[in-house]
């Protein structure tokens, strides 16, 4: 049972920190778009979210595998750090959608909109965590 409770909370931690690097990469496009030969960078959130959660998987395994507990009821526990979803995102270059005589591939307005969708949903993974913690509090509670 705490198992399910503290996976969704590594997902939920898993989307709000590639949540925050996307946020940081859309940044740098819209930062740069006056630079002369600047190539406008994103990343799948989604495939990069499976590629985090599969490497968990296997960090949880392999940790379980190495650990020896006295007691079948003992929880299990994997050690990865949080800088390890960033550091697996593969970040690739965008298509240029507009022709610019100096090169630079980045259209502010898609980049703006990307800015304001990826805000949002920033904005409700945290809701999530914060409406998850909530219910364990209640739960714990007994309310």
């Amino acid at each position: 049972m705490l198992n399910r409770l503290t996976d969704r909370m590594d997902l939920l931690g898993q989307a709000l920190q590639l949540r925050a690097y996307r946020q940081q990469v859309i940044a740098s496009n819209i930062a740069n778009a006056e630079t002369a030969g600047y190539v406008a960078r994103d990343f799948d959130f989604r495939s990069a979210l499976q590629e985090a959660r599969a490497a968990t998987r296997r960090t949880t395994l392999s940790a379980s595998d190495g650990l020896a507990g006295s007691d079948p009821r003992h929880l299990r526990t994997a050690v990865h750090s949080a800088a390890g979803v960033v550091d697996r995102v593969k970040v690739a270059y965008t298509v240029q959608t507009q022709p610019s005589l100096d090169q630079n591939s980045v259209d502010l307005d898609q980049q703006r909109a990307n800015f304001v969708d990826n805000a949002v949903q920033y904005e409700s993974t945290l809701r999530f965590i914060n409406g998850h913690v909530k219910t364990m509090l209640s739960a714990i509670q007994g309310q």
